[in-house]
């Protein structure tokens, strides 16, 4: 079976991302590997990865290789500035689950939107009364390099389409 719409893909894979800065890029390092033991498993289409992602996937079957490189631009793009926010640090209280520590500039904050789903934010610098907080995706700005191979294509349940997520029981 081939990678298209309405099928679960199980991939394990390393990313190297790198940056261009003054028209000089970086060597690309190492930021994930997923091997066989935590594969990295998404239904196609609804992955909420970039569309470049998986177009590039689509039609490979099981056990193929694969290797491409997505700009920054077909990646998560560049920074915006308006996703950088502070916040009064009485907000990240010890009550509300957070400690110390987790305050630290470079620390990535677990949290929650409004409407319940988690997200993350990066502490950029911690000002005593006020955290300036970063929420763009942690791999903004840069190229992103993936070395991988495909290692389960099956069809989607219908639960899973009609969810656009994974059962449980059906991660491997």
């Amino acid at each position: 079976m081939n990678i298209k719409a309405g099928t679960v893909v199980g991939l394990t894979y390393e990313l190297k991302v790198s940056k261009e800065e003054d028209e000089i890029e970086s060597a690309p390092f190492s930021v994930e590997v997923r091997e066989a033991d935590d594969p990295f498993y998404f239904l196609f289409g609804q992955s909420g990865l970039p569309e470049k992602f998986e177009e590039l996937l689509e039609g490979k079957k099981l056990n193929e290789e694969f290797s491409f490189t997505l700009t920054t631009e077909e990646a998560y793009g560049e920074a915006d500035e308006e996703l950088l926010v502070t916040l009064p640090v009485d907000q990240f209280s010890k009550e509300r689950g957070f400690i110390p520590s987790m305050l630290e500039e470079g620390n990535f904050l677990p949290l929650v939107d409004e409407n319940g789903y988690p997200m993350q934010a990066k502490v950029l610098k911690n000002m005593g009364e006020e955290l300036l907080l970063d929420f763009n995706h942690p791999l903004v700005g840069f190229d992103l390099h993936f070395e991988g191979k495909v290692i389960e294509v099956r069809k989607a349940t219908k639960k899973e389409i009609e969810q656009g997520q994974l059962e449980e029981e059906n991660r491997n």
